[in-house]
């Protein structure tokens, strides 16, 4: 399968240190196509969780080789008893008995979770047949966000054919999947960890706009101002981050705007790290930038986890999965 742009450099990097990646949803035609490509690709190494002799039958049916896969069952697992005893201590503060930690592995997504707790996988991809709700929620309750940090949201890699935006056409748009509506802390983590995510995956410096629909003006609305304390609270967390707002999108991105709406601005013009005021407004306009601006875009891709989980859209198909894949090994491979 040939790759082009962000997904290219994405695939190519995961290479240079191969991750192991575990894929609940073994009943997904499009999952068992893309873990055959991830290891034939020697992208990552795969695991598959569900039964063995169902999974090779849709296979052979299917014409699809997974020759290199591992297979776990959750059912049979000789790891099951040790997970449940590890899932109960983990969740008996919240009221489930042993039993219930039993049941719960009965679902390939919880089970893959604990296999990632316990560090028998590097990263998981779920999402294609599951919503967001019941793909995250096993890792909130078990991996939690990273320590020092109280949130987990998620970003997308955007790239336009227009090379002269952005980071040569790359882009994060944040927050797009998780955080309804964030407030003044949630934003401050949001861009903390969105400069991180950029700095490891896409190599470069961010230049960090916060959009709303005025640019640099002394408006007296919450929201505005809500925005101007989080570009206060970043700069003196870490003066070293480039970071501005409110700005119109057309002011962050456009120079020639730019230099009428905000000439004194550092990030105005040159942003590649957009940062959204609420979910509403994110998740509308990556689809957007995707459906009429002919952008590509990977994600979501969660942010602030203590191990790498992601989210897949269900829409997606098997070059989609491959690519979150790749990235999700890459945040793997960043984390200390």
């Amino acid at each position: 399968m040939e790759y082009t742009g962000v997904t290219y450099d994405m695939i190519y990097k995961a290479k240079q240190n191969l991750k192991t990646i575990v894929l609940p949803e073994s009943e997904d035609m499009r999952i068992l196509k893309a873990a055959s490509i991830a290891v034939k690709e020697k992208i990552a190494n795969i695991i598959l969780i569900g039964n063995k002799e169902d999974i090779l039958s849709r296979c052979i049916n299917n014409n699809i080789d997974i020759s290199g896969i591992k297979i776990e069952d959750n059912l049979k697992s000789e790891k099951r008893n040790l997970y449940k005893e590890e899932l109960f201590i983990l969740r008996k503060h919240k009221g489930i008995s042993l039993d219930d930690a039993d049941n719960l592995l009965n679902d390939k997504i919880y089970y893959a979770t604990m296999m990632l707790k316990n560090n028998d996988a590097d990263g998981m991809v779920c999402g294609a047949c599951n919503s967001t709700p019941d793909t995250l929620r096993p890792a909130l309750q078990i991996i939690k966000a990273r320590k020092g940090l109280d949130l987990v949201s998620s970003f997308f890699i955007m790239q336009t054919p227009n090379t002269n935006l952005g980071l040569s056409g790359k882009f994060i748009f944040s927050d797009c999947g998780l955080v309804i509506n964030p407030t003044e802390d949630d934003l401050v983590e949001i861009v903390l960890e969105s400069y991180d995510s950029f700095k490891k995956l896409l190599n470069g410096e961010p230049k960090i706009a916060l959009l709303s629909y005025s640019t640099l003006d002394d408006i007296k609305d919450e929201n505005v101002i809500k925005l101007q304390n989080v570009v206060r609270r970043v700069k003196e967390i870490n003066n070293n981050i480039n970071i501005d707002g409110q700005l119109q999108l057309d002011a962050a991105i456009i120079e020639d705007v730019a230099k009428i709406k905000a000439p004194n601005s550092s990030v105005a013009g040159k942003a590649n790290v957009l940062i959204f005021p609420n979910l509403e407004s994110g998740n509308i306009a990556y689809k957007i930038a995707e459906r009429f601006g002919n952008m590509t875009a990977l994600g979501p891709i969660t942010q602030g986890m203590d191990k790498p989980v992601n989210d897949l859209s269900r829409g997606c198909n098997a070059s989609d999965i491959v690519g979150v894949i790749a990235i999700t090994a890459l945040q793997s491979s960043a984390i200390k």
